[in-house]
């Protein structure tokens, strides 16, 4: 049965973009778009959501994490759930797509099955994350943690810039901090995870492709390298008596390039780098930079990791620096589930695309939900590959195309899980 993707004659894509221009009004920032966890800007997102939530069929309630979920039921009152959203919150001066598109997205695939009267032999329920950006507090995807029921209690004394913690944030917010590590879902009654997102990079747009199925959300490690050597006057320190830290840290920042090249999944970047004493006639007695790594692939990622920190301790030796490397971050892989992707890739051929798989370098909620259940996410196309900035564009007819693509994977789930009545 194909759903009609339309109501008072209105392209559920156009409907969706025009909610997407509405919500982008919830922001703290007149003329930008800024929307940070349990803010007041939050509140008026999700009275917006909420109102689009049960016009579409679904009953709603609001956590004790801020996250707004909206239920639509199944086709028996024991039907397992299957979720489907994205979050609502964004960083700082952001783009109206990152987050929200999957959410409003989500609400429309459900409208249509709501208009068709057409119930599924599980429920789902679409979520509105309020924290996976994490640009409030120093902790991050508080939303998806909880339900997957991996949220740690002590991120509750996590405080902002105003000194106020996690837990009475979400006190004045209305929600019950003491219930978010209760929130965890029985993962026997949870089909899955599923989320569209735009993709935050260029690769459609190369393909000249409006969507595409996601493999894995990239794994990453990230660390802080300080380097000493002797700092000395530029002009008199001859090349060969030099303990140059700031030649050290070019050399190694090089290396972290070229590392790369022993995979086509992984990806390395130096995001920040100081030398100091910073003066233009003083060679650096000191350098520190980062190192970012990602890859789809956990036993690449950390095998590039270990192959260059030995890079890196042969060039400081040589060198006559002294070395120091800090694991700052470490995050394993998610990836999408096997059944799930096959089930989209169905999907979208059957819209008369070409289904292309590739992974997500940027981080997402699936990396706690993975925790609970099998995820699946499917990209959108994105103007240059811009994203957390307001020039983050998507185009109608692609928004369009995504939503059919969604109605045809929940139409076409129950045949590929056995346990599931077709």
């Amino acid at each position: 049965m194909r759903l009609a993707l339309a109501t008072s004659a209105i392209p559920g894509g156009v409907r969706a973009m025009n909610r997407l221009d509405e919500l982008a009004t919830c922001s703290a920032d007149e003329g930008a778009l800024t929307r940070l966890y349990l803010t007041p800007e939050h509140a008026a997102a999700i009275a917006r959501v909420k109102g689009w939530m049960e016009e579409a069929g679904m009953s709603t309630e609001l956590d004790a994490a801020a996250t707004l979920i909206g239920r639509y039921p199944g086709a028996t009152p024991d039907a397992p759930v299957l979720i489907l959203g994205s979050h609502i919150d964004t960083v700082r001066n952001a783009g109206r797509y990152d987050g929200n598109l999957g959410v409003i997205v989500a609400i429309e695939a459900v409208a249509a099955l709501h208009r068709a009267g057409e119930k599924l032999p599980f429920a789902i329920d679409v979520v509105a994350f309020g924290d996976e950006e994490g640009v409030r507090f120093p902790v991050t995807l508080t939303g998806s943690r909880s339900l997957a029921g991996t949220f740690q209690p002590g991120n509750l004394d996590a405080i902002d810039k105003a000194g106020i913690s996690l837990r009475e944030a979400l006190a004045q917010f209305g929600c019950d901090p003491d219930a978010v590590s209760r929130l965890g879902r029985d993962p026997a009654r949870t089909l899955g995870y599923v989320e569209v997102h735009i993709e935050q990079g260029p690769v459609l747009e190369a393909e000249d492709l409006p969507v595409g199925v996601v493999t894995a959300i990239n794994g990453a490690s990230r660390f802080k390298v300080e380097l000493t050597g002797k700092a000395g006057h530029a002009g008199t320190v001859p090349m060969g008596l030099r303990l140059d830290a700031g030649a050290a840290a070019a050399e190694m920042i090089l290396a972290t390039e070229l590392i790369t090249t022993t995979s086509g999944d992984l990806v390395a970047t130096v995001g920040a780098c100081e030398f100091r004493p910073g003066a233009v006639n003083v060679i650096p007695g000191s350098a520190h930079f980062s190192v970012d790594i990602r890859s789809p692939d956990d036993n690449i990622r950390n095998t590039a990791v270990a192959e260059l920190t030995a890079r890196f301790e042969t060039i400081a030796a040589r060198r006559g620096v002294a070395f120091a490397i800090h694991k700052t971050y470490d995050e394993p892989a998610a990836r999408c589930d096997a059944g799930l992707i096959e089930t989209f890739e169905a999907a979208v051929a059957a819209t008369g695309l070409k289904p292309l798989r590739l992974s997500s370098g940027a981080g997402h909620d699936g990396l706690a939900m993975i925790s609970l259940c099998p995820i699946a996410m499917l990209f959108l196309r994105c103007k240059g590959g811009v994203s957390h900035n307001p020039a983050e564009a998507v185009l109608t007819e692609d928004v369009g195309a995504a939503l059919e693509v969604l109605i045809g994977f929940l139409q076409r789930l129950p045949a590929s899980l056995p346990s599931l009545p077709a």
